[in-house]
């Protein structure tokens, strides 16, 4: 490989969108400003920045591969790149295997905008303070004081001397004195010694960034690609983990034959994640599921599973992989799994092979044999969250899943799964004791809440989770009002936010409770209310015998858990 240096101006105004680009190997950029931020403090320290590495291509084979433009503007709603129009190009072309993270870093910096969330949405620009004085207090702050901002005015409620810069302006000047001149009707006001560290600082900006050498990247020019994608392998083993579905991404990039792996796979996962409330749902999760729904597939990400024949394979059956996987999260949605409690994705998986043989009509059948093994469907999810049974060995567990789908088309078979992974589909005592000892909107409550339910009609229904007590009561300035004791009021918070003081409530039952204490609100409730929320007979609701109310609640709810089952 020849080895090259260039200036960081020459880099940004010169080469990147004219002759270098990214190739489909690589991943979307995904550092934040903080990293940004970090780096052009390491640059004006002089410090080192890793050498990068290029692919140097031939003009008459620019267009034997797919090309993406570097990002100017980041965007965190919409990170994707846009494939490069190479038609009006007409010289050797270069594609980043090694630096792209940093290269974009620089890109954005000097001549785009990076927009991101921070209590609102903000599209920033990076900017230096000319009078930052770093001091020694903290020998781990950064030396400079580089920030994303809105614009150049102060920060509020500080008490240093601020002067802010717009980075990128530093490329308008072909000289160190253009630049400090440019900065002059701004130091109006600062005294003599202010002016000259802001002039100082300045001028070190344009030497790191239009004199230094301080890009030093190597040339590969091979035309062999199976070389090229393992020298892109093992350089991309440091900085931002590689994930193996990188790789898997990467490859399948380069070997699908009519379809761009990448905006397809891009593509899919964004529209996976604003089905219902919207999820998060990551490339990781879309490659794996292609694995394991192509049949005769390794599912363990390995690199000698990443064969020309396998992916093309995973290609041929892309279009089922799409349907079957977006119409098990369709049905989740509709059962109310969110991305908060969806806690093990890959459960997923079974669900979707089981739907990729069904008729197109099974998601919004009434037929009762149709709605009844949709309901199992939902269980079986809920009892596999609740026992963590993916919480290790998910590919082993997976591998022992397929061929059990696979056999039994008639019917979920969440018997046989069951048996094979030898999970009993039941709680023991010691399970259900923690069960109830859950919390109010953590991740597992609405799971728990939704085993008392065992009849409802959950599909495209919104059930909140509410406190039968209001949890307002439950203050201590409340409960210390009303005449209890330190020892009753801590007995009372004890166990108020937990399962035990939990329903669930459709929008309308939601809205009309709102605060009302529960004796008061449980008067004008249907004659089924107490049965279908599992309510204790007793005489009196106040919270006087809230503590009566959880233990009896608590005999009822264990009843109801250990009664849960498959039909």
């Amino acid at each position: 490989m020849a080895y090259f240096n260039t200036t960081i101006k020459d880099l940004i105004s010169e080469r990147i969108g004219r002759n270098t680009f990214l190739p489909a190997i690589q991943r979307e950029y995904v550092w934040n400003p903080a990293q940004v931020e970090k780096l052009f403090d390491s640059i004006m320290c002089g410090y080192p920045i890793s050498s990068f590495l290029f692919w140097k291509i031939r003009e008459e084979k620019k267009k034997d591969w797919t090309s993406y433009e570097f990002i100017k503007d980041f965007d965190q709603e919409t990170p994707h790149n846009k494939e490069a129009n190479l038609d009006g190009v007409n010289q050797d072309i270069y594609l980043v295997l090694d630096g792209q993270q940093r290269i974009t870093s620089i890109n954005i910096a000097l001549r785009g905008t990076y927009r991101f969330f921070y209590r609102k949405w903000r599209t920033t620009k990076l900017y230096l303070n000319l009078l930052w004085d770093k001091g020694d207090d903290n020998p781990e702050e950064m030396t400079y004081q580089f920030l994303f901002k809105e614009d150049e005015q102060p920060l509020s409620r500080t008490d240093y001397p601020q002067l802010w810069y717009r980075v990128g302006d530093i490329l308008n000047y072909d000289d160190a004195e253009d630049a400090k001149d440019s900065i002059e009707n701004k130091l109006d006001g600062f005294d003599e010694e202010s002016k000259k560290k802001a002039r100082k600082m300045i001028s070190k900006l344009f030497s790191v960034v239009n004199v230094s050498q301080n890009i030093n990247y190597y040339e590969e020019k091979s035309d062999d690609y199976d070389k090229v994608l393992e020298i892109f392998i093992r350089t991309n083993t440091g900085g931002q983990k590689l994930e193996y579905s990188d790789i898997l991404l990467s490859t399948a990039t380069a070997k699908w034959r009519t379809l761009n792996a990448r905006e397809e796979i891009n593509k899919f996962t964004d529209e996976i994640n604003k089905i219902g409330t919207g999820y998060n749902f990551g490339k990781d999760f879309v490659m794996k599921g292609a694995m394991y729904l192509t049949e005769n597939l390794p599912i363990q990400y390995k690199l000698s599973s990443f064969t020309k024949k396998n992916l093309e394979c995973i290609e041929d059956h892309w279009d089922d992989t799409k349907e079957a996987i977006a119409n098990s999260v369709q049905l989740i949605s509709r059962y109310g799994f969110t991305d908060k409690n969806l806690v093990a994705r890959l459960v997923l998986l079974p669900v979707a092979q089981y739907l990729r043989g069904k008729h197109n009509g099974y998601l919004t059948s009434s037929n009762q044999r149709d709605v009844a093994d949709q309901n199992n469907i939902q269980k079986w999810i809920i009892m596999m969250l609740l026992k963590g049974v993916l919480g290790s060995a998910t590919d082993n567990k997976l591998n022992i899943m397929r061929p059990v789908v696979s056999a039994i088309t008639d019917y979920f078979p969440y018997v046989e799964l069951s048996k094979e992974l030898k999970i009993e589909m039941t709680f023991n005592d010691m399970e259900i004791e923690n069960l109830l000892n859950y919390n109010y909107g953590t991740r597992y409550s609405y799971l728990i809440l939704s085993l008392l339910y065992p009849g409802r009609d959950w599909k495209d229904k919104k059930y909140n989770e509410d406190h039968i007590y209001p949890q307002n009561e439950f203050k201590t300035k409340n409960l210390r009002a009303k005449g209890y004791d330190d020892a009753t009021i801590e007995k009372y918070q004890a166990c108020y936010n937990s399962i035990l003081n939990l329903e669930l409530l459709d929008d309308s039952e939601n809205k009309s409770k709102n605060a009302k204490p529960f004796d008061f609100w449980l008067k004008d409730r249907d004659e089924n209310f107490k049965e279908r929320h599992h309510i204790p007979e007793m005489n009196d609701y106040s919270l006087n015998h809230f503590l009566e109310f959880i233990q009896k609640r608590k005999d009822l709810l264990i009843k109801q858990i250990k009664e849960f089952n498959l039909q």
